[in-house]
């Protein structure tokens, strides 16, 4: 087991996004196309809230997408931070087939791999035994990472039998949006550093893995969309412990400030989980909150997870 620092910090050359015309809603930070959402033909796109979230009808993800369908589930994704599919049946082997049509599969530095034979797919169980779930704070996945993941997908295969384990999405554009001038001045100058350990103390102690690392990487508060161009904000209660640029209590009392201003109810969407759901979320502009409430019945999924690229901001 050996932990891994990462704490240089270095702007990244942003990844090329579409100049398509495009307008914003200064409120909730929803992208659209002249002037309206965009437009769909081979899947049917139902928003969850204007502001966060959709649910995709006409695709099966454990098929064969055509290009165009692909294309449309992607910017589906671009456009609503979070889509969500029903009544899916997927193999692990589709289940990956379908994450690594975004890229390559990331697998994560200290988690278990339970699933012999696939190290991509992390296993999201909770049961009477659990002392914690993952999730149960406001985060954005594996943030800690150097490159942070593009992007999760989580397949529900069992859920609880009274109901509950509902997942709680915020949309980032829209909390950016939100804050005033001066505030996003003064984190646009920001950098802030994402420790696994905050997240993840007690795997420490984990034997079944010999790669095991936890990752400390250092990012920009205020990160730019490698996609979209747009501007979102970057920490998160999960992993996130303190701003370099400032003093401590001067820190503390800003990531809190933010913290709480993440859990503003208007940016937010809730999926409830039935069994053979799917949701599959953009971690660079969406954090998420994975309730328990629900103990001591059973919830149980496998997430696949997209690898991304260094946070950078562009003023």
């Amino acid at each position: 087991m050996r932990s891994v620092i990462r704490n240089s910090f270095k702007f990244s050359k942003p990844i090329s996004f579409s100049s398509g015309k495009h307008s914003e809603d200064a409120r909730t930070g929803q992208r659209r196309y002249g002037g309206n959402a965009m437009a769909y033909q081979s899947i049917e796109v139902r928003k969850v809230t204007p502001t966060i979230g959709a649910e995709i009808f006409g695709v099966d993800l454990g098929g064969q997408l055509g290009n165009q369908q692909f294309q449309e589930v992607h910017d589906a994704l671009m456009e609503n931070l979070v889509i969500f599919f029903r009544d899916q049946k997927l193999t692990p082997e589709q289940h990956k087939d379908f994450g690594r049509r975004f890229g390559k599969l990331h697998v994560h530095p200290n988690a278990p791999q339970l699933i012999e034979g696939h190290p991509e797919i992390l296993v999201i169980k909770a049961n009477e035994k659990s002392k914690r779930v993952a999730g149960e704070e406001w985060h954005s996945d594996v943030s800690c990472d150097e490159e942070p993941p593009m992007g999760s997908i989580l397949y529900m295969h069992e859920t609880p039998a009274s109901g509950g384990g509902d997942t709680m999405f915020a949309n980032m554009y829209a909390a950016y949006n939100a804050l005033s001038e001066p505030i996003r001045h003064l984190l646009e100058g920001c950098t802030a550093i994402h420790d696994s350990n905050k997240a993840h103390p007690y795997r420490r102690n984990a034997t079944d893995r010999a790669d095991m690392e936890f990752p400390r990487s250092e990012h920009p508060v205020i990160r730019t969309h490698p996609v979209t161009g747009r501007k979102a904000l970057y920490v998160n209660r999960g992993f996130t412990t303190h701003i370099p640029q400032l003093k401590k209590q001067e820190s503390a009392a800003l990531l809190e400030m933010l913290y709480r201003h993440v859990e503003t109810p208007e940016f937010m969407c809730r999926f409830k989980w039935q069994r053979g759901s799917i949701a599959f979320w953009d971690n660079r502009s969406a954090q998420h909150h994975a309730l328990w409430d629900y103990f001591p019945e059973r919830r149980y999924g496998h997430r696949v997870t997209v690898c991304g690229d260094k946070p950078f901001f562009r003023g």
